[in-house]
Formats: structure tokens, sequence, C-alpha cells
């Protein structure tokens, strides 16, 4: 195609009649391009004005880009529907000007530290200069809504384009762009990609040409290919003492299908949103690691029972599941779609001992001291999260084992919910604890061992031989048993949820609580009698645990009980030169927003165990 301006409006013989074509293009050429070829008119005529944005109206005030309508301000299906997205306050720091305007300076190059050294510009005019390349550190100026880079010399788009996820503007007009990177898919709010004057591949101008922006960002994503594969994960070694008795645990929020549409990941291809694409991965990552204990969130009834229970099995795992408590309250067709957490473990190694569902909402309203306050009722009450806790034999050692699995609500104006819902977590656990530390011991190991749990086959290894088993071990008090706390917390450092776990207790007056009234959590705070940490407090924290345009922190956590256990590695970061060019997950490699944690843990050997003689033997008959 010519570099020459096409002339799409219309005009007449000298006869006074249109031609044909004129009547064709007339015909397909969309509102949309009219406007655009308006804008690069524009564009033209203030080629040799410098600052011309700032001579005309201020960058503060630039007149708006005529766009296609936002889909973000149309209804959408599902707005009702929960989304445990995670989002945390951010620091706002002054800043009195937002943009910058480089226009008509006759620029040949930009240094790099312009884009490094001003995230915060939500505009940014570059238009009306020398410029032949934009540099890859681009990508860095994430909060840009609005990029003018007309009437330059561009022959190329970088690929970090696609960093710019809040981009409703993208002007290119009179360069010598031939092709558009796949990575522009990734713009789901851009509202207008100004790029005539360019001799652009026919096809791609065609597509803006007849239905807009918006349709051609959806057409290199839905074509964008997968790329390069990240290096794998690094495993952190931080203790090679030899032990006798190890775990490994795995958490992870899967995402769980109904929330996995469009409106909430725009900039992921619609084809690796589905079910069918991302289960294979979760499935092939989690029999990767072939953890010890798995813990996972946002799982679904119908994956549970479909898919998860059964393709574990095959892995030696057998699993505990509970939904949230919602689920109770519908029929069977609506209710095996409701997600909650799914715990699974290797049934060679462990006998599942009991197990306990903590239902933070109904717990609160059944507490006296919070039954009759106006927040339990219209705060907490509402929100339908679960705790599963599982208490563990180690077949060959004796050792035993807790394991909570939770996912916390995930709303930032709910601090307060997600600080009661822990605090009841914890409180709950310690009675518990209390409870297992009195159980009995197992005195017949080879009758677990081919037992069903809820109706469950141990399909993984039922010929193999247990190995010599251990008597079990006695604990004094709930806080000597081993104890890993694992999940989707939503919150951060520095939060109440995360001070309680770690500091062991927080004031009734924590900030998170604000106004809000909990009975005697607000009266008298709240405490837990464990010392827990995080896996990964031994070593720098993750970057992230949860990954999307929005957002990007740590907010998943394994905790472990310091007294019992002591970690021997951590599951690393991902890779940072392929976040540089990656805005959020889930994408084509990572099929959730949220990382997957693993740590490896060695139990501390105790100075007095009590032992009670069992009997290793079959029995003709087993007490139920």
């Amino acid at each position: 195609m010519s570099n020459a301006t096409p002339h799409f409006t219309p005009s007449n013989l000298h006869s006074g009649t249109p031609t044909n074509n004129q009547i064709i293009l007339s015909e397909s050429v969309s509102e949309h391009w009219q406007q655009q070829l308006q804008l690069a008119a524009e564009a033209r005529a203030v080629s040799s004005t410098p600052h011309h944005h700032c001579r005309k109206e201020g960058v503060s005030r630039v007149s708006k880009v005529p766009v296609e309508p936002s889909p973000e301000h149309s209804p959408r299906i599902g707005d009702d529907e929960e989304r445990n997205r995670a989002s945390t306050d951010v620091e706002i720091r002054r800043q009195d000007w937002d943009a910058m305007d480089m226009s008509g300076q006759g620029l040949r190059a930009l240094s790099p530290s312009l884009f490094c050294d001003y995230t915060f510009l939500g505009k940014l005019f570059i238009d009306n200069n020398r410029l032949t390349r934009l540099h890859p550190s681009l990508g860095h100026l994430r909060s840009l809504t609005h990029l003018d880079a007309s009437n330059n010399q561009l022959r190329e788009i970088p690929e970090e384009i696609g960093m710019l996820v809040n981009l409703k503007a993208l002007l290119l007009f009179h360069n010598n762009i031939h092709s558009l990177p796949n990575e522009i898919g990734y713009l789901h709010k851009l509202e207008m990609l100004g790029i005539e004057g360019n001799p652009l591949d026919e096809d791609l101008k065609d597509e803006i040409i007849r239905r807009g922006s918006r349709a051609l960002v959806t057409h290199l994503r839905e074509n964008m290919e997968a790329g390069d594969a990240p290096n794998e994960r690094d495993w952190h070694i931080l203790d090679e003492t030899c032990a006798a008795d190890t775990l490994s645990v795995l958490s992870y929020n899967i995402l769980c299908d109904k929330y996995a549409t469009t409106s909430q990941y725009g900039y992921t291809p619609s084809e690796v949103l589905a079910w069918n694409y991302r289960k294979d991965i979760i499935l092939e990552e989690v029999k990767g690691h072939n953890a010890d204990i798995v813990c996972l969130q946002e799982v679904d009834q119908e994956r549970y029972n479909e898919f998860f229970r059964r393709e574990l099995a095959h892995q030696d795992y057998r699993g505990v599941f509970n939904p949230k408590t919602r689920a109770k309250t519908m029929a069977d067709k609506e209710a095996k779609f409701v997600d909650g957490c799914a715990t699974f473990y290797k049934s060679q190694k462990y006998i599942l001992l009991d197990k306990h569902v903590i239902d933070f909402a109904n717990t609160a309203i059944n507490r006296p001291d919070m039954k009759g306050e106006h927040d339990t009722f219209n705060r907490v009450m509402p929100r339908d999260h679960i705790a599963v806790v599982t208490f563990f034999e180690n077949r060959a050692t004796g050792s035993r084992l807790i394991v909570v699995n939770v996912h916390i609500y995930w709303d930032p104006a709910f601090k307060d919910v997600k600080l009661v819902q822990v605090a009841i977590m914890m409180e709950q656990v310690s009675r518990l604890a209390d409870r297992w530390a009195k159980h009995p011991p197992c005195t017949d190991k080879t009758a677990f061992r081919h037992a069903e749990f809820d109706g469950e086959p141990n399909l993984g290894a039922a010929e193999e031989s247990p190995g010599e088993l251990a008597p079990s071990q006695e604990y004094a008090s709930g806080t000597q048993i081993p104890l890993l706390i694992c999940g989707d917390f939503n919150s951060a450092a520095g939060t109440g949820v995360y001070d309680l776990i770690t500091q062991g207790s927080v004031s009734g007056d924590h900030a998170d609580l604000a106004n809000h009234s909990y009975g005697n959590f607000t009266r008298d705070g709240m405490a837990h009698p464990f010392a827990l940490k995080s896996a990964y407090s031994g070593t720098d924290e993750l970057s992230f645990t949860n990954y999307t345009p929005t957002f990007s922190g740590v907010i998943d956590y394994i905790w472990y009980s310091t007294n019992a256990l002591q970690v021997r590695g951590v599951l690393g970061d991902v890779d940072l030169d392929y976040l540089s060019r990656v805005p959020g997950f889930p994408n084509h490699h990572f099929p959730s927003d949220h990382l997957a944690l693993k740590a490896e843990f060695s139990v501390k050997s105790r100075k007095e165990i009590i032992v009670v003689e069992a009997k290793f033997g079959p029995q003709k008959e087993r007490r139920s």
C-alpha cells in the first residue's frame, strides 16, 4: 500500500456523480475510521509546531479523542458475582503533573531514563519528531492512557507496548510502520489506535477501517502466539541437614472457571481463558511438583469430582473438598459450580485421622458476643468463605500434622471482615489442635491403607508396601502438633491479617477494624497460641503471588509452626526477563492469575515423645 494517505472522503466527478469505488468505500468505512482520518489530518496540520499540545490548551486539558463506546461503561454479565481478585490500597504520592509534551523538537532518540524515571505519566506526547524507534523500556510507563508518536519515522513498535494496558489512545499517524506486534492485543482498554498514514499490512488496515480499533485489538489478541516459555522457577535450598521426617506442601489458587471471564481478564486470549486449555496445565504443574500435601483454592465441585479427584488419584492422591456455604442453598445443577477449597494428600504416606470445615459466617453469628452486632450481620455474614482443616498421621514416623486450607475474602474495602475471618479461623484451629492432641493412637495402620474416605478409592498405589510402620506420637498440647496454614489470604504484609498470624495478636482498635464492632474481638483484641512464620521468611519473599495489570503483590502464603517444623526449601520467583513482556496472568504459560507456592519442611525431633504401643498386623474387626 502506498505511503500516501488514501483519500476516503467523498468527492464527485465534474458531472457531480460519485464513482462506483467511492460508493463502495462510503458504505464500508466505519464512523470510527472517519474520526481517525480527521485526527490524522489534524496531526499533519500541526507538524511544524513545537509543544503544540501545551500551546493549544494545556496538556492537562487535552481535547478528548473520539472513541468507540467502551465496554467498561456497558452492563456486564455477572456484575453481581464475586470475583476474588486481589487489590490493596496504594500509597498516593504527591504529583502535580502527569503529562509531558515533547512534540515538535526534532528529537532523533529518547533516553531510556524517560521511560524508567517517569512511570507516573498518564499522557506522553512525542509526536512531530524524527524518531526511528521506541526503546523497549517504554513498557515501564504502565500508567499511560494517552501516547502520541505521530509524524515520526518509526518503522516498528516494540512488543513491550503490550505492557501499557491502561492505554486508551495510541496515535501512530504518519510513520513508516508495516506491521503491528500481536502484543497490542493486550491493550484491552484501547479505544483509538491511530494508524492512518502508514504502509500497514492491508488485512490489518482493512480490519480497522471496517470494524474499528477495538476489533483490531481483539484480532491481534486472539491470534497471539504462546511465545517462548519462561525459565523454570528456581528451587531455593535453605537447609541441607539430614532429616528423618520431611514433608512438602503446594498451595495454589487455580482461578475458578466461573471467574475466568473476558470482562475480568480482557488482556488474555479467550482460548487461553477456557477451562479446556487451562486444566491440563494446572494438572501438570500439580503433578510435576509431586508434593505430599496439595492445597487448592477456587476449585468448584464439578471440577473436583470429575477432574482433579479422578486424575490425581493415579498419583496416589486422595482429597478432601468443601465448597463455600452458598452451595447448601442451591439446587445441584447450580451448586456444582460453587468453588471452595480442596486438600489432597499422598495416601501411601499419610493417614487422614479427621477433618473439619470452618464456616466463618455461621461461626460469627452464633458467637454470643457477636450475634447481636450490626456489623456481624451486614459485613461478615454475607461472605460465605470457609477453611478446610485436616488432621494427618505419617505412616512411617508416627508424627502428626494439621493442615489448614483457606480462602479469605478479597475486597480491600472489607479489611475488617478479612481480619475477623482469620481471627475466627485461628480460634477454631486452636480448639481443634487441643482436641486432636488427645486423639487416640492408630492401632491398625494397615487397615487405613485400603480404606476409602468419603467413598473415594485409592487408585494410586494400592499394591505398594507401606514399609515399616511406626507407633503414633502423642502430644501434650495442641501447639506441639506441627501446623501448616496455606491459602489465598488477599492480604499483604502490614495488614491486620498478616500481623495477627505472624505476631500472634492484634489489638481491638487495629486500623483495619476501623469503627466496626465485633464483640470480644474489638473489646479485647484477637490472639492465637501458635508461633507462625511464612515459609518464605527465611529468604526474600516472592516478588508476587498474584499478577495482573492492576495488581502485583504477595497475598498467598504457606505459614508453618516454627516450634515443630523447619523450612528446607522453597519455590522461587518467575523469570524477570519473561515478565518484562507479560502484563499479567493468566496467559499461555500461567493458567491462573496466582502463582503456585511450594515449600519443603523437616519435622523437628522432640526431646520427649510419649509413644503408645501399636498393633500393625491385620485385624478381623476394626472399630468404626
